[in-house]
């Protein structure tokens, strides 16, 4: 059963571009790089997020049962759909906070993840299917560094330091 509050459920960390994606119960954030130790740091991409509602949606869509690793983003996140927010949907612009003891670690989402071949050979159809309201969820660059932990607390927060960027789409992330 997922959780009704926004939390962070997963996190997954790619040992080499095409690799293996491995399980991790905490990780490192570290700015303007991403999550220490996977394949991708630094660019815009640094961190890759996609939503377990969303997820489960499209494994029943298409009859799949694949878990959500199988997607190959770094964070898995729930609940965000509440209060009439979008979830990931359209959020360019949008500061995501991860809540822990230690502190607060902050992702700008920079944009939409686009699906890639790789989802088709993982299930027929699934890449056609994750084009429509960002289905391949969305990546974003690390603003505020530090620990996370699956089971951390989520939560949408000002960005001070950036004006909202007009979405292409025609909405204002704000």
């Amino acid at each position: 059963m997922v959780n009704s509050l926004p939390r962070l459920e997963q996190i997954w960390i790619k040992r080499a571009h095409r690799g293996v994606m491995d399980a991790a119960a905490t990780a490192e954030l570290v700015v303007a790089r991403g999550i220490a130790g996977n394949a991708n740091q630094g660019g815009k991409r640094q961190v890759t997020l996609i939503e377990r509602e969303v997820w489960d949606a499209l494994m029943q869509k298409l009859g799949g049962a694949l878990p959500a690793s199988a997607r190959r983003a770094n964070l898995v996140v729930s609940g965000l759909r509440v209060q009439g927010e979008p979830g990931l949907v359209r959020t360019r612009g949008r500061v995501l906070a991860i809540r822990s003891a230690t502190g607060d670690c902050c992702l700008r989402i920079l944009g939409e993840t686009k699906p890639c071949e790789r989802m088709d050979e993982a299930l027929p159809g699934l890449t056609a299917a994750m084009y429509a309201d960002w289905g391949g969820g969305a990546f974003a660059e690390v603003i505020t560094g530090g620990s996370i932990a699956a089971g951390a607390m989520l939560e949408w927060v000002p960005d001070t330091a950036m004006p909202a960027i007009p979405d292409p789409q025609g909405s204002l992330a704000l």
